[in-house]
């Protein structure tokens, strides 16, 4: 990782995979840009950017277009190009996250793919200019985008769009050695998780019936996304990784 310059996108608080994330990569020696989603979520994540003495700490609402054009005009200005994105924010309208996927709204559903998946492809295009030597870009998915869940609900076909994009943009930018995969999670406890019902429960039944019999932490994750973004897997794109204890082999 040393010399590497990223970025990390879904830093909230400490119990963030994003953040798990930025511990591993920072350690390793990377340089890391921290965005947060607005003057609340600041509070939370800035303690954090210090921590890993990030040189460039913005505020980033995907949904926002300046946001993107200020935040990337800053990467280059400030280092030129950009090695790494990590992609690590997914959102629902609660009342369409807790009812069935046959009920939901259609403005919830576009929300739910506009700030899940298709800003992923949106920092993908605006990274493009700065990885012309080449460069990795990580998203994270969840089991639920290949089998029904629980409780998942809506978010079971974003994530499923989500790792389709993964395969198409791998496609895409291959030629230029851009490498795109996405990182699959058995659950954690983070505070977007939190937002689905009987999330508990989903982390219980995980570590009792996963191979291995725990549950992942967002260190392991940060690991996993450390050899991903390094020469290592420099052959690896377009792939769904799963990073759960081996919960998702059962039939």
């Amino acid at each position: 990782m040393k010399g590497l310059k990223g970025l990390i996108v879904g830093v909230a608080n400490e119990h963030s995979i994003a953040w798990g994330c930025a511990k591993v990569l920072q350690v390793g020696g990377a340089e890391l840009a921290i965005t947060y989603q607005n003057e609340k979520a600041k509070h939370y994540v800035q303690p954090l950017a210090e921590l890993v003495a990030s040189p460039i700490f913005m505020p980033l609402d995907v949904t926002c277009a300046e946001d993107f054009e200020q935040l990337f005009a800053t990467i280059k200005s400030t280092w030129g190009r950009l090695d790494f994105v990590i992609h690590s924010i997914a959102y629902a309208p609660k009342a369409d996250l807790h009812g069935r996927v046959t009920d939901s709204s259609r403005d919830g559903f576009m929300m739910a793919m506009d700030v899940s998946c298709h800003s992923l492809i949106r920092l993908a295009k605006a990274a493009e200019p700065l990885m012309s030597q080449g460069g990795a870009i990580l998203t994270m998915s969840y089991y639920g985008a290949e089998k029904v869940v629980k409780n998942y609900n809506l978010m079971g076909p974003v994530k499923a769009a989500l790792e389709a994009s993964v395969r198409s943009l791998a496609m895409e930018l291959g030629s230029k050695h851009i490498r795109v995969n996405a990182i699959s999670p058995g659950p954690i406890n983070t505070r977007a998780a939190s937002g689905l019902e009987d999330f508990d429960k989903l982390m219980l039944k995980a570590a009792n019936e996963a191979p291995l019999n725990q549950l992942v932490t967002i260190n392991a994750i940060g690991e996993t996304a450390a050899f991903l973004i390094s020469a290592q897997a420099k052959f690896i794109t377009g792939q769904t990784i799963y990073v759960d204890a081996g919960y998702n082999i059962q039939g």
